[in-house]
C-alpha cells in the first residue's frame, strides 16, 4: 500500500494489529482471522508495536465486551441498524454476520480512513460505508433509521476529541437519533494527555493526544436530560491473568476508577 496514514486515522492500524497478534495465542481471548490476514497485507511496519501487550491484551478484552453486547442488542432488537462509529478496519460486522438477524450496518470514519478501509471490505446494501467526520451534522441524513431500532459504537474514537466536542456530539445525536443505545469506551482518566507514554500510541509518532476520560460514566447523563446510564464492564475485571501486575493495581479500590477503561452502555429516551 503506497497511501499512508497519519495522526488519528493512523491510530486504527493498532487494534487491527492488536486482534491479528491475539490470535497467535494458544487460548486467545477473542479469534480475529480477518485481522491476521490483513496485517501481511498492508505496507507498514508493524514490528514497531512488538512488546505492546498492554494493547493487546485491551484491545482484545473491549473487542470480547462489544462483540458480546452488539450480538444481544441484535439477538433483543431484531431489524435493527448499527452505526459504527470511527470504523477504521475493525471487522465486527464480518466476524459477527448471522443470515438469519436481519439488519443494517454503516461504517463511519474520515474520508482517508475509508478510502483505506474499502482497499480490503466490500460493500453491500446491508453494509454501508459513510465517508465523513463524526463531527459533521451531514451523516446523520445518510442513514436510514425510521422505526428501527439502533444501536450505535463507539470503539477507540471518543478519547481523541474534548470533552465539550463529545458533548456537544451527544447532544446532536439525542436530537436526530433518539430511542437509540450506544456503546463506547471510556479511557482511564489518568490516561488523559498522555498519548506519549502509552505502549503502542506513543510508537506511530503522530500528533494523537487522548483529551478525555472521566471516573464517573453517570456524569454523561448530565448532558442531556435524555441520556439515561444502563451499565459499564471494567476490562481489568475480565481475564485477570493475562493482565499481569498491572491488572492487580487497576482492580485497587482507590485506584481503579482512575485507572480503568470500560466500555460504557447508554440509552437515548
Amino acid at each position: 500500500m503506497e497511501k499512508k496514514l497519519q495522526g488519528v486515522p493512523e491510530t486504527m492500524l493498532i487494534p487491527l494489529w492488536a486482534r491479528a497478534e491475539e490470535a497467535k495465542q494458544a487460548n486467545p481471548i477473542i479469534r480475529d482471522d480477518i485481522a491476521a490476514a490483513l496485517v501481511p497485507r498492508i505496507d507498514y511496519d508493524f514490528s514497531r508495536f512488538k512488546g505492546a501487550w498492554l494493547t493487546q491484551v485491551g484491545v482484545s478484552v473491549r473487542t470480547m465486551l462489544l462483540d458480546r453486547a452488539v450480538c444481544e442488542f441484535l439477538q433483543r432488537r431484531p431489524g435493527a441498524v448499527v452505526i459504527n462509529l470511527g470504523a477504521g478496519l475493525d471487522t465486527r460486522y464480518e466476524r459477527l454476520k448471522d443470515d438469519s438477524i436481519i439488519y443494517r450496518w454503516y461504517d463511519l470514519d474520515l474520508p482517508e480512513a475509508i478510502v483505506f478501509r474499502r482497499q480490503f471490505f466490500t460493500e453491500s446494501d446491508e453494509n454501508i460505508c459513510i465517508s465523513k467526520s463524526v463531527f459533521d451534522e451531514s451523516w446523520f441524513d445518510d442513514v436510514e433509521t425510521t422505526g428501527r431500532p439502533l444501536l450505535i459504537i463507539a470503539e477507540g474514537l471518543f478519547m481523541y476529541f474534548t470533552e465539550d466536542e463529545v458533548a456537544g456530539l451527544f447532544k446532536r445525536m439525542v436530537s436526530r437519533l433518539p430511542d437509540a443505545e450506544i456503546l463506547l469506551e471510556m479511557i482511564a482518566p489518568l490516561a488523559v494527555g498522555k498519548s506519549r507514554q502509552h505502549d503502542s500510541v506513543s510508537r506511530i509518532g503522530s500528533s494523537a493526544e487522548f483529551k478525555w476520560g472521566i471516573k464517573d460514566s453517570r456524569k454523561i447523563e448530565r448532558w442531556h436530560e435524555d441520556i439515561r446510564f444502563l451499565e459499564e464492564w471494567n476490562y481489568y475485571d475480565y481475564h485477570r491473568k493475562r493482565w499481569k501486575w498491572f491488572g492487580i493495581i487497576g482492580r485497587l479500590p482507590l485506584i481503579r476508577p482512575v485507572l480503568s477503561n470500560r466500555i460504557v452502555h447508554l440509552e437515548f429516551v
